[in-house]
Formats: C-alpha cells, sequence, structure tokens
C-alpha cells in the first residue's frame, strides 16, 4: 500500500537514501506508526505523534531522548533515535504535524495477547529490567509530559463531567460500566499505597508496547516511549498484568471470555526476580493492588471516553469503548476475586 507524502517526510531524518517503502501498524490507539522498510525487511520506525493526546511535545521527546541514554544493557536491545537533518529529536511539518523516527529491531515482534508462559516469564524480566536500568537517570530532570495521567482522583472528576451532560443513547447501555465505576472509584482511592517512592516509569506497559524475538521469545525491550515519565512501580506491574493474565483482547464483547491466568501471574513473577533487587518490600506487596487498580482505571478512561464521544481514543466502529471499559470492568472483578491468592504468590515467589 502507498502513503503519499512518507518517503519525503523520511527524506528529512539523517538516513541514507534508499527506496523506501512503508507498511502500516495498528496495533497503537494513539499515533499513526508506519515500519520504514528496505526490500521488504523493517529498518526504521517512522510515527506521527498525536498533538491532541500529547500536546506538550516537547517535554515528551525530552524525556525519551534522556532515558534512551539509559535503556542498553545485557538482556536489553537498546533503540535509537534518529535525528532530523537538522539534528532535531523530531520533524515539526509546516502543518504542525510532529513526526519522529526510531530505528526498527529485526526479527522482532509483538502481542496483544499471550497464553505462552515463557512470553509471561519474559514480560516480567524485562519490566523489571527496564526499571533497573533506569535506576541512574535522574528523576529530577524528567517531567510529566501527561499531567494527571495515572491520578484516579483526576479520572473520577472527568467521568463525573462527562455524566453530566447526559445522552441517554450513550448512557443507556453503559448504565451497568457507571455504577461499577461508582462503586469501586472511591474505594481505590482510600486503598492507593501514595506513600511508595516516585520512579521513572514506562506509564504503558500493556503486552504489545514490549518486542519480542521471533524465534526465541527472549523479550528485547519496551517501546511506544511517549508516557516516560515520574510514576510507581506499581502502575507498570498492573498495566502488564491487565494484558497478559486476561488471554482475551481488550475490547472483547463476549465477557464469559475475560479470564485470569494464574498461570501467566505466576510465570510474570518468576520472570520479575531476575533483576528486582531495587525494589522495597512495600512496593512488592503492592503489586496485587496494581493488578486491579490499572484495568480498572484504564475501564474508567474508556468509559469516560464513550460517554464523552471518543476523543481520545481510536475507535473502529461506534461502542468500541464501551466495550473495551466492560472487559476491562470485567477483569478487574476478577483481580478482586483473586487478590488473596496474588498477595500469597508474591510473598511466596519474592519469600518476604
Amino acid at each position: 500500500m502507498k502513503y503519499p507524502g512518507l518517503s519525503l517526510i523520511a527524506s528529512q531524518f539523517e538516513i541514507e537514501t534508499l527506496d523506501y517503502e512503508f507498511k502500516e501498524i495498528s496495533q497503537g490507539y494513539i499515533n499513526n506508526t508506519f515500519f520504514v522498510l528496505v526490500e521488504g525487511i523493517p529498518k526504521y520506525i517512522l510515527q506521527r505523534i498525536n498533538k491532541g493526546v500529547f500536546p506538550n511535545i516537547p517535554t515528551l521527546m525530552e524525556n525519551m531522548v534522556r532515558s534512551l541514554n539509559y535503556l542498553s544493557g545485557e538482556g536489553y536491545q537498546s533503540i535509537s533515535l534518529i535525528p532530523t537533518k537538522n539534528k532535531k529529536p523530531f520533524l515539526t511539518l509546516e502543518d504542525g504535524k510532529c513526526w519522529r523516527m526510531m530505528t526498527a529491531i529485526e526479527n522482532s515482534i509483538a502481542y496483544s495477547t499471550s497464553e505462552d508462559p515463557v512470553i509471561a516469564y519474559e514480560t516480567g524480566r524485562i519490566l523489571v529490567r527496564f526499571h533497573s536500568l533506569l535506576q541512574k537517570a535522574p528523576k529530577d530532570k524528567f517531567q510529566e509530559s501527561l499531567v494527571h495521567f495515572h491520578d484516579l482522583e483526576y479520572r473520577g472528576k472527568q467521568f463525573y463531567q462527562a455524566l453530566e451532560m447526559p445522552n441517554e443513547l450513550t448512557i443507556e447501555p453503559a448504565k451497568n460500566a457507571i455504577n461499577f465505576a461508582k462503586k469501586n472509584l472511591q474505594l481505590l482511592l482510600e486503598a492507593e499505597p501514595t506513600h511508595l517512592p516516585i520512579r521513572i516509569c514506562h506509564n504503558d506497559t500493556k503486552l504489545n508496547n514490549i518486542l519480542f524475538h521471533k524465534d526465541d521469545k527472549k523479550a528485547l525491550c519496551l517501546i511506544d516511549l511517549d508516557t516516560i515519565m515520574p510514576g510507581r512501580f506499581y502502575y507498570d506491574f498492573g498495566d502488564a498484568i491487565r494484558t497478559l493474565v486476561n488471554t482475551s483482547p481488550e475490547d472483547e464483547k463476549d465477557l464469559t471470555k475475560i479470564n485470569f491466568s494464574k498461570t501467566q501471574f505466576e510465570s510474570c513473577i518468576d520472570g520479575m526476580k531476575e533483576h528486582s533487587s531495587f525494589l522495597r518490600q512495600d512496593e512488592i506487596e503492592s503489586l496485587a493492588f496494581g493488578a486491579v487498580l490499572m484495568p480498572f482505571l484504564h475501564g474508567l478512561r474508556a468509559l469516560t471516553d464513550y460517554l464523552d464521544g471518543n476523543k481520545y481514543y481510536k475507535v473502529t466502529y461506534e461502542n468500541q469503548n464501551l466495550d473495551r471499559c466492560l472487559s476491562l470492568f470485567e477483569f478487574t472483578k476478577l483481580g478482586q476475586i483473586n487478590s488473596d491468592y496474588m498477595e500469597e504468590t508474591i510473598i511466596k515467589k519474592f519469600k518476604l
């Protein structure tokens, strides 16, 4: 498929002048992303950054550039940002649209879901390896590129604001989800361990933001680094768990297919132990909470976006955000049911 204008955009980065082809990557909800191929092999990633979602692109890119200086080492595949011919980390066109280019990793693949315990183990391993590498990064130099991104109280206010402009056509199908959100919002706010240390987090560690080697399934690195900024470790853990332990798609309509795989959960924890010495005991004890908080938080955001007219997430059909919300809330329920199991497993495996 041809994409008019992409060749001209790519030519403004410091790359060889070759006959490139472009292939769209459709997994993401936010940015427009393309493989830049040479003879069918991905060589670069070209990405248009969504200014509607990321209004502070200079800060976003400063965080990304700074983090990439540390994200290299044994057991972690580095990614390089390709500068523009003007030596800038991203390109701003006359129409205001912003683009960036990164190196692609050959023989890599991303999964939206997986039932493979090897993938689960590697997910846990690469997650803590990512964090261990960033321990030396100067935390005070990273800024919030998205203010209140995982702020549950703020997301709750957005939800209630969306409810102030009732539309019976949207509210009626969402009544059960709205009631679940109202019931659990305050409970989670009261339980949130806000005393835990601030770390430099990825903040969007869903499974398809991790690259794996196609042959041996070894996790290579985390991608989509737009949201690297201060956060708490249980954000990243909970985000990984919500897409790894539930082996169904995030917008699964048949809620009976939403599941909690204990095999995947335990394999993920086993993988985490390899590089987790930097974690405090109270952070480890907070992991089960993160596995409940993050699916609820993402479900709440999807519900709010549905009520607000689908302004944030890409949708391919009218009620997709509602389907995402219902699926995520269903997994939240499973997380609540399995909270004692998660806590006991974590204590046992980390030998607390």
